[in-house]
């Protein structure tokens, strides 16, 4: 074999595998959204308890993947793209076998630490084999088609599983995959880049420890109450080590992340938009996986059919999008985006709980998968133009790491504030929905003992029982308390469609008026070159 033909067989192997990396770690992320339902009946959580199956991926996914980024570039990417894979192997095993919420929980951290292996090492892989600039573009495109295509299969799989009563079997699907990934990966060429790169050790602890700790806050506050001690010592904790974090990064000379460039009044205004317009984004995908399937109780498989019209606007649409980003101002573009954001999750918090009609999410969901698509193209292109050209790599990652954290951000804080409030609604009236039930000691006690403790979302969980005698179940449900729990968290979660609509408003304001002089992007959209398409 000549060394051309041996390079061409390399660099095809490596896309492969890259491709198949970063669609294996996009099936393990969008796996929970449609199977919200699921598991809120399977393992009977609280609204918080579901809310961590999400953010338990998300959150070490977020605050690690710039950090196994840095270490394929000292150590080799084909071993750690490997080790990542072996890592969903592991949790998707624990998920599995989850017999409480718990263990799922552990289940979807190891694999969240897998996937902040993944999406950054295929890509770097990719790019460090690609012989040109334009095989280079040609390689992230098919990355991001095989990344869309895991986003849109995996809810519609697991759909398709959970309504043959086998929703477990989707974690053994995801073993397959991350097999396959392992054995493909074996051909790949190997690639790093040390130069001038350094574990930044007491940023990444910081940076972790201090939004695992708000997040925390935020998530078991809504049910515990944020006046607790120690809900109140997480939130401090949380602020002190992320200050912590702020003068570490000044002071080291490898930082984790250049907080200098926030200077650049562009680049600052993009920054913000994306945390908060990527929070609007899965804030509406949580919520509308929340109302179908873990209150209304409909089908996984209509929750994955929604999914279905979110992700394809994002694989359809990318040459259109790269179009406008060349001919129009990224401002209008952006723009553009937040607001269809916007119009979708207003839209969805005109609906009634009591109309099980699917069907209805279709138009909106169709508006959110176009806005997403119109922003997260022209994210890193804006913040790439904004910056000296010797910046744009660290503008890039910076901007995913913020478009990440909107991400991971969007189930925590929208549940907390649906949950909280449905509780509120609920410790309000069960009172006289008990009273009024016809239920008797010590059954009265007993119901208002889980309305107290598990909250709305576990009163909606349980069958309704007329009334009390020896051969009813021992805990009986009053209509009218399950009537109270069901109206709560739709209306709860209608307020949170609106919370989600109204912040991707304000994104859109922002882009429109804060980039008000800003030049049009020079360089074609960035191909979506690190995008990761969430589901719910």
């Amino acid at each position: 074999m000549t060394q051309t033909a041996a390079r061409k067989q390399g660099y095809t192997a490596t896309v492969v595998a890259g491709c198949f990396a970063v669609f294996l770690a996009q099936v393990a992320y969008s796996l929970p959204g449609a199977l919200n339902g699921t598991f809120q009946q399977e393992f009977q959580t609280t609204g918080a308890e579901l809310a961590w199956v999400t953010a338990a991926f998300a959150i070490p996914m977020v605050v690690l993947e710039l950090t196994t980024g840095v270490i394929g570039d000292l150590f080799g990417r084909k071993r750690l793209l490997q080790v990542g894979a072996l890592l969903v192997v592991a949790g998707s095993l624990v998920s599995y076998l989850a017999g409480t919420v718990q263990i799922l929980w552990v289940g979807q951290v190891v694999e969240g630490i897998g996937a902040a292996i993944l999406y950054p090492t295929s890509l770097a892989m990719l790019a460090a084999v690609s012989p040109s600039q334009e095989a280079r573009s040609k390689a992230i495109a098919v990355w991001a088609g095989f990344l869309s295509v895991g986003a849109a299969i995996s809810p519609l799989l697991c759909g398709w599983l959970a309504a043959a009563g086998a929703w477990r079997t989707s974690f053994i699907v995801v073993i397959a995959v991350a097999v396959v990934s392992i054995v493909i990966t074996r051909f790949a060429a190997d690639s790093s880049a040390p130069q001038g790169r350094k574990l930044d050790v007491p940023g990444q602890m910081t940076l972790a420890l201090g939004l695992i700790a708000i997040l925390f806050a935020a998530t078991q506050g809504s049910e515990a109450g944020f006046a607790r001690p120690e809900i109140v010592g997480a939130f401090v904790a949380g602020l002190v080590l992320l200050g912590a974090f702020v003068v570490i990064e000044l002071r080291t000379d490898v930082p984790l992340l250049h907080l200098n460039i926030f200077a650049n009044r562009s680049y600052a205004i993009v920054a913000i938009a994306t945390v908060v317009g990527m929070f609007a984004f899965l804030a509406t995908c949580y919520s509308t996986s929340i109302w179908i399937g873990a209150i209304q109780h409909q089908s996984a498989l209509r929750i994955g059919l929604l999914f279905l019209f979110i992700q394809g606007p994002a694989f359809v649409l990318v040459p259109i999008v790269s179009h406008l980003i060349r001919n129009f101002s990224p401002r209008w573009v952006l723009t553009a985006g937040f607001a269809l954001i916007a119009v979708s999750g207003i839209w969805c918090s005109t609906f009634d709980i009591h109309d099980m009609s699917w069907t209805r999410f279709i138009g909106p969901m169709l508006l959110l998968g176009v806005g997403f698509a119109l922003t997260v193209g022209s994210i890193t292109a804006v913040a790439i133009n904004t910056v000296p050209l010797r910046l744009a790599g660290m503008a890039s990652a910076t901007t995913n790491l913020l478009r990440d954290f909107g991400f991971a951000l969007g189930p925590v804080l929208i549940a907390a504030f649906a949950v909280s409030r449905a509780n509120s609604d609920l410790s309000a009236g069960a009172a006289a929905a008990i009273g009024g039930s016809g239920l008797t000691p010590p059954y009265t006690d007993i119901a208002g003992g889980i309305a107290h403790e598990g909250g709305s979302m576990a009163i909606n969980s349980m069958p309704v029982v007329p009334g009390a005698g020896p051969d009813m179940p021992p805990v009986p449900m009053p209509q009218s308390l399950h009537v109270l729990a069901f109206e709560s968290l739709g209306s709860a979660y209608s307020l949170a469609f609106l919370v989600a609509g109204l912040c991707a408003a304000a994104a859109a304001a922002l882009t429109l008026f804060g980039l008000f002089g800003a030049k049009r992007a020079a360089v074609e959209a960035p191909l979506i070159d690190e995008e990761f398409v969430p589901a719910g």
